[in-house]
C-alpha cells in the first residue's frame, strides 16, 4: 500500500444505489480509507488484521463486518499465511439515506435502521451462515435493476434476524471528506501497517505526515482513537499473534521480528492486549486450528 494513497472514496450514486465489489490479494485497493456509504464486507479467503476505527482484531474466511459512514477501515492479509488469491472478499456499499427512507415508508424495516446506527462504530457479525451470505452476495453481483435491490434486501433481513452483533470501535472515529489532516494521518497508518517491524519513531511519523511532533500526536489520537505508540504496538502484537499460530518460531524470535526491542517489553504489551502470555495464546490458537481442521 502506498503511503500517498488517498483515504477517501467517492461513489457516483446516480449510476447505482448498491455498489458490489470484489478484491483479490494482493491489491492496491486494500488500504486504510473511508467513504460516506455503509459497507457490508465478507472475507472469503486468507487471514489477517481488521482495522475499524480504533479497533484492531483478526479476520479469517467467513468474517463479516458492517462499517458505517466515514468510519475508516482496512483489512490487511498476513504475509506469513497469504497466497495470491483472485477473490479475497466480497462487499456491497449503499447509502444510509436510502435505508432510512425505506424504514420510514415501511415500519417493518425499523429494526434494520437500528443495526445501521450501531454500524457507526463498526460491527462484526457472529452466528450466521457464511456460505449463505456468500451466495446472497453472488446474487447481488449477478443481478441488476429491481432484482438486485430485492436480493440486497433479502440479505440484510437474514443477517439482521439471525446474526449476533459485536460493536468494534470504542471511540467514535469518523473522517470528514474534506480534511487534509485525515489524509496525512491515513498515510501514516498505511505506513505503519506495512513497516511495523522497523524502528518508527514519533518524529519519523510526524515527518511523514508533514506535521510537528506535537501536532501529529494530537491529530493521530483524535483521528484514530489511539496514541501513536499504542497503535504501533497493537499492530505489532497483532502480527505476533499471526506468527504464533502459523509458525513454530520461538517467542523470542517473533518478539524481535515484529519490531519489539526486548522480550520483557513484548511480553508486557502482549499480556496487556490479549490477557494471556504469548505461549498461552499459541497453545489456544493451535487447539482452535485443530478443531477447524477436524470439522472441515
Amino acid at each position: 500500500m502506498s503511503i500517498i494513497t488517498p483515504e477517501i472514496e467517492y461513489v457516483d450514486r446516480s449510476i447505482e444505489s448498491i455498489r458490489y465489489l470484489e478484491h483479490g490479494w494482493p491489491s492496491d485497493l486494500c488500504r486504510w480509507h473511508s467513504h460516506r456509504e455503509i459497507e457490508l464486507h465478507l472475507i472469503v479467503a486468507t487471514r489477517g488484521k481488521a482495522f475499524v476505527g480504533d479497533y484492531i482484531g483478526e479476520f479469517r474466511p467467513g468474517s463479516l463486518f458492517l462499517t458505517g459512514p466515514h468510519l475508516p477501515h482496512n483489512w490487511v492479509t498476513d504475509e506469513i499465511t497469504s497466497r495470491q488469491v483472485s477473490t479475497r472478499d466480497m462487499l456491497v456499499q449503499f447509502d444510509q439515506e436510502s435505508v432510512n427512507s425505506l424504514s420510514l415508508a415501511f415500519p417493518e424495516f425499523d429494526d434494520m435502521r437500528q443495526m445501521f446506527e450501531l454500524a457507526r462504530s463498526g460491527i462484526e457479525f457472529h452466528g450466521f451462515d457464511a456460505k449463505l451470505v456468500q451466495r446472497r452476495l453472488a446474487e447481488i453481483r449477478d443481478s441488476s435493476g429491481p432484482a438486485r435491490i430485492l436480493a440486497f434486501l433479502q440479505l440484510l433481513v437474514e443477517i439482521n434476524q439471525h446474526a449476533e452483533m459485536r460493536q468494534l470501535s470504542v471511540v467514535a472515529v469518523t473522517q470528514p471528506e474534506d480534511s487534509n489532516k485525515h489524509t496525512r494521518i491515513a498515510s501514516v497508518v498505511d505506513h505503519i501497517t506495512q513497516h511495523f517491524a522497523e524502528d518508527i519513531s514519533l518524529e519519523t511519523a510526524a515527518e511523514l505526515a508533514c506535521m510537528s511532533p506535537t501536532a501529529f500526536s494530537r491529530n493521530f489520537q483524535k483521528i484514530t482513537g489511539n496514541r501513536f505508540l499504542e497503535f504501533l504496538n497493537r499492530v505489532r502484537v497483532g502480527q505476533a499473534c499471526s506468527m504464533l499460530y502459523a509458525t513454530d518460531q520461538p517467542v523470542s524470535a517473533i518478539c524481535y521480528e515484529v519490531g519489539f526491542q526486548n522480550l520483557a517489553n513484548f511480553n508486557r504489551h502482549f499480556m496487556k492486549m490479549k490477557n494471556m502470555t504469548p505461549t498461552a495464546y499459541r497453545a489456544l490458537a493451535r487447539v482452535d486450528l485443530v478443531k477447524k481442521e477436524a470439522a472441515s
